[in-house]
Formats: C-alpha cells, sequence, structure tokens
C-alpha cells in the first residue's frame, strides 16, 4: 500500500447482515474494520491511500451497486 507493508501486516475483521428481500435471502450490508501498522510519520499518506482505495479494489467493484459497503482502519504507528 504505497510503501507501507501490508501482506502480513493486514488484518480485516467483517461483519455483514442478511435480510429477507422480497423472499429472498441478500447479503445487504459489509462492514469491515482494516487493522494495521504503519512506520511513525505515514499517518497522513494511508489516509490519502484508504480514501481512494476502493476505486482500485477489484471486490469492492464488483458488489457496489448491489451490497452496502462501509469501512474503516485502526493503524499503530511503530
Amino acid at each position: 500500500m504505497r510503501g507501507i507493508q501490508s501482506a502480513e501486516n493486514l488484518v480485516a475483521e467483517v461483519e455483514g447482515d442478511i435480510e429477507d428481500v422480497d423472499d429472498v435471502l441478500k447479503i445487504t450490508n459489509i462492514r469491515i474494520r482494516y487493522r494495521f501498522k504503519i512506520p511513525a510519520g505515514t499517518r497522513e499518506k494511508a489516509d490519502r491511500v484508504l480514501a481512494v482505495y476502493a476505486e482500485k479494489c477489484p471486490a469492492y467493484q464488483t458488489v457496489k451497486d448491489c451490497i452496502r459497503c462501509t469501512w474503516e482502519a485502526v493503524m499503530e504507528e511503530f
């Protein structure tokens, strides 16, 4: 992620809601909480990346028009 290691550093907690929509069970909401460590002094850079990452995320681009998705990030500087 733009110079911030994420392969072994990124943890995602994911929750979703399944609802009956016209007698069909559908995933209607997905909430993601990312947790990762960033080098000291890179918080601003990480915030900028998170603000635009969905534009390049294949999973989000696939479901964005049919499932509400929200995310937040918990970052710890080291």
